[in-house]
């Protein structure tokens, strides 16, 4: 796995960031994956547990790392797998001549017990470490394999007979596809399995079972038989094969996430949609599994989706696309954009021929049009639009109440959505918390914002679709108990325009006073028009939202978080609160003795 890019190297070679590498490891180590079904510790050649961001930290510089997965079929016999880990890994050290530097997490959460490796890519000279492909794909296995034997003992011919009996009608690639396709390579590109052949012992032994495994490609349409007892694998077989096995991995894991969430008897096989990444449509829903996808030896997570719209959805995406993101939260996923933002339309539509934009402008369109019950907070959206399109150079601000707009903004707006959005599906946190909690939370919940977006046609009476709307009318009697909506009458409510921004500035009052109180700060609420300047100190999750933690020395505030603050902890910020909740930033250098 290729981490660092050099200068030289060719274009279009994929590099993983340093970010994706460090949520590689902590899935690793997430709760859950050992026997007593805690949080599994890293170990070394020589330490129990070892410091795996330190390993991290060695390897800053490193240009590539290696991933293995040592798995025995038998491995919950195994006595000792972290001793069986190390003593591969000392066989590995004496083949390549050098030691290695090494971590490694056992995992106990799945069918079959193993290890999870991570090799960092250098010599123990401080060269970089190079591995042939056929070690890699072939010498690791033989040396595992020899190692696993010694414990285990070597299988009797009738085990493995009995095993390969059980992939005859195997719809993946099995060793008896690797034994035809090996005896077509030697035979002129057609496996002869004839009684009076000769071929190697193992091939005789089994020759039934290659026999019955031709026949079962041939019904897959992957062989022909040219003539009694020959034929011809076609060069799609193992690519196939392939495909199938892993699309029957996700299956799998699909069934085991609905099990382990006690829905496996409500939802059926018709209910699974499989995306991998090339999601078409935008879903919601609450997750059910993450686990890394593939082999699991890669960047790559697999989040499994109980959607509202009745259907439970796989996903995959980057390890650090979707930190933070964990079992039993509620989520979106979204694909690429293919059209350009209404918002963006709907500036072009207010903005003069000379390219001249007015909010001021825009509010009495809105309001002349009708298009919006509340026409400031309407173009209030489209202002923090501009905001985010101006530090991008496409707009630009010339005053509060005017901005210079391109002909064209649709589509470099659009341009400027893919370039952010990246390759494959984008996950949004809508709640951190159950529908459970959501109904009773004395804050802005998920099931708030869809009451206010009158989006219940987006769920469905089925499945999870189901839950979210009995939830939703709990919590409409939840808010009119508390005085939060007006009761209509046959499940309907009436609630104010702003629920939203009085049910988060209440949770944001209520734990923010707490926060500050915690570190002897003075509690300073932001609102509309005031203004915060201190160092940004992180961020802190609510059922309302991601919020900026703002400390002045003597003052604490939470403020709307902005994807653009990732980068800029720990230093000083400023901004002025605005009408619907949104920030404008300015942001400075960092203080100190210096300046």
């Amino acid at each position: 796995m290729k981490l660092n890019p050099q200068r030289g190297a060719s274009r279009g070679r994929s590099f993983v960031s340093a970010k994706a590498v460090g949520a590689h490891l902590r899935y690793l180590e997430r709760d859950g994956v050992t026997l007593d079904g805690e949080k599994g510790p890293v170990y070394s050649a020589d330490q129990d547990t070892a410091d795996g961001r330190d390993f991290l930290d060695r390897g800053r510089e490193d240009r590539h790392q290696f991933r293995f997965i040592v798995s025995a079929e038998g491995g919950v016999e195994l006595a000792d797998m972290r001793q069986t880990t190390r003593d591969i890994m000392a066989q590995m050290e004496a083949d390549l001549q050098t030691r290695l530097d090494w971590v490694a997490v056992d995992h106990y959460n799945t069918g079959h017990p193993h290890a999870h490796i991570l090799v960092r890519g250098i010599t123990d000279d401080g060269k970089i470490l190079n591995i042939a492909g056929d070690y890699i794909a072939h010498g690791v296995r033989e040396r595992a394999t020899d190692i696993v034997t010694l414990e285990l003992g070597h299988q009797t011919d009738l085990e493995v007979t009995d095993q390969l009996r059980r992939e005859v009608h195997a719809e993946r690639f099995t060793r008896l596809d690797r034994m035809l396709m090996a005896e077509q390579r030697a035979n002129n590109e057609f496996a002869d399995l004839r009684p009076d052949k000769d071929m190697l012992e193992t091939m005789k032994r089994n020759r039934a079972l290659l026999i019955g495994r031709a026949q079962y490609l041939e019904k897959l349409g992957l062989a022909e038989q040219s003539a009694p007892g020959v034929w011809h694998l076609d060069d799609s077989t193992e690519p196939t094969l392939r495909a199938m096995g892993e699309r029957g991995d996700i299956i799998k894991s699909m069934y085991r996430a609905l099990d382990s969430n006690d829905l496996a008897a409500q939802r059926g096989a018709a209910q699974l949609t499989m995306h991998r990444d090339g999601l078409q449509q935008q879903i919601a829903g609450r997750v059910l599994a993450k686990e890394l996808a593939g082999d699991g030896s890669g960047d790559r997570m697999q989040l499994v989706i109980d959607g509202t719209d009745g259907r439970v959805h796989q996903i995959e995406l980057r390890a650090d696309h979707c930190e933070g993101i964990g079992r039993g939260m509620i989520v979106s996923a979204t694909p690429p954009p293919t059209e350009p933002r209404a918002a963006d339309r709907n500036i072009l539509a207010a903005t003069k021929s000379d390219g001249t934009y007015k909010p001021s402008r825009h509010i009495e369109m809105a309001r002349e049009q009708e298009i919006s019950p509340d026409p400031a907070r309407f173009v209030a959206a489209h202002v923090r639009r501009l905001e985010a399109l101006r530090r991008a150079g496409i707009v630009e601000r010339r005053s509060d109440d005017h901005w210079k707009v391109p002909t064209d903004l649709p589509r470099q707006g659009l341009a400027h959505d893919r370039k952010r959005h990246g390759h494959g599906p984008r996950m949004t946190l809508l709640s951190p918390i159950s529908l459970d909690r959501q109904v009773t939370h004395d804050g802005a919940t998920w099931l708030d914002r869809e009451l206010t977006a009158q989006r219940r046609g987006a769920v469905r009476e089925t499945g999870f679709g189901a839950e979210a709307g009995r939830a939703m009318d709990q919590r409409k009697r939840v808010l009119v108990t508390r005085g939060d909506a007006v009761d209509l009458g046959n499940g309907r409510i009436r609630a104010p325009r702003d629920l939203i921004q009085r049910l988060e500035a209440r949770e944001v009052e209520r734990v923010g006073r707490a926060m500050a109180a915690e570190q002897g700060r003075k509690w300073k609420p932001v609102t509309p028009a005031s203004q915060f300047a201190g160092q940004l100190t992180g961020s802190t999750q609510l059922a309302s939202g991601r919020f900026a933690m703002i400390d002045d020395g003597l003052g604490f505030s939470l403020v709307p978080w902005n994807t653009t603050l990732e980068r800029r902890i720990g230093l000083q910020v400023s901004g002025v609160g605005m009408s619907g909740g949104g920030i404008d930033w300015t942001f400075g250098r960092q203080r100190g003795l210096g300046l």
